[in-house]
């Protein structure tokens, strides 16, 4: 499967401008199957997001995602701050497959208290394992990362490579680094995550957009600015270490 990591420069909550941007990067990167962009892609990590939240049946975010995934034939996935009808604000990580004309989605469940994210936005209780091109996906959000139990490989909850998306700042990039070889290796499975770049209202971010394989080696790393890397993960090679080295027939 060919995957795209848009590794953005996200302009604070200017959902056409990001769209914009967005667009023109899958443009002039056209042919992978899985277009993979930031966090709250569309407006920044609003942790406060009055009126700047996308409305649930207003959301031109996610209405670029569906028009984008099938003019180009491909799946494209990225989280959006979203405020439902019943009034609670979710982050809300979109999997839009074009070539089926399908909409999955995963609500945050680790919620950034830290940024005080939990204080406006509502966390999600299930997890998310979409099947696209043959391969299982395990679909998280940036802070989700620290938490190996909530992405454990697992009866019932089993997957080919974990797609998570983030707004990582400067100051816990090595976190970044460990982290998503840790959860590769644990789980025997590809890890695609895709951070920004630039400045927000509060942190500096340098991107580091990942795709690490089941050995927990980096196969593909972005630069520390705008960037769309392209990589192929191999369900072969996956398959094969799998079967070679056992690790998860022994998991708790």
């Amino acid at each position: 499967m060919r995957v795209t990591l848009l590794q953005t420069d996200i302009q604070w909550a200017h959902p056409e401008e990001n769209i914009h941007n967005a667009e023109r990067m899958m443009a002039e990167n056209p042919g992978s199957d899985l277009y993979v962009l930031p966090e709250m892609w569309s407006t920044g990590f609003a942790t406060e997001p009055h009126h700047i939240a996308h409305e649930e049946h207003n959301n031109t975010a996610l209405s670029w995602m569906q028009d984008a995934a099938q003019r180009y034939h491909c799946a494209i996935s990225g989280s959006v701050a979203v405020h439902l009808s019943d009034g609670t604000f979710r982050n809300r990580h979109y999997f839009v497959d074009g070539r089926l004309g399908q909409t999955s989605y995963y609500d945050k469940h680790h919620l950034f208290s830290y940024g005080h994210e939990d204080q406006y936005f509502t966390p999600g209780n299930d997890h998310l394992i979409v099947e696209y091109e043959g391969w299982r996906l395990l679909i998280l959000t940036c802070y989700d990362l620290r938490f190996p139990c909530w992405s454990r490989y697992a009866t019932g909850r089993e997957y080919d490579a974990i797609i998570i998306v983030a707004n990582w700042p400067d100051s816990r990039q090595e976190a970044w680094q460990v982290l998503t070889q840790a959860r590769a290796i644990e789980n025997q499975s590809y890890l695609v995550g895709v951070n920004r770049v630039g400045d927000d209202t509060k942190c500096h971010y340098i991107g580091g957009s990942v795709v690490v394989d089941v050995t927990g080696h980096v196969v593909a790393r972005c630069s520390s600015s705008v960037e769309a890397l392209t990589y192929t993960l191999d369900q072969e090679e996956l398959e094969r270490r799998r079967s070679k080295f056992r690790v998860l027939d022994d998991r708790d």
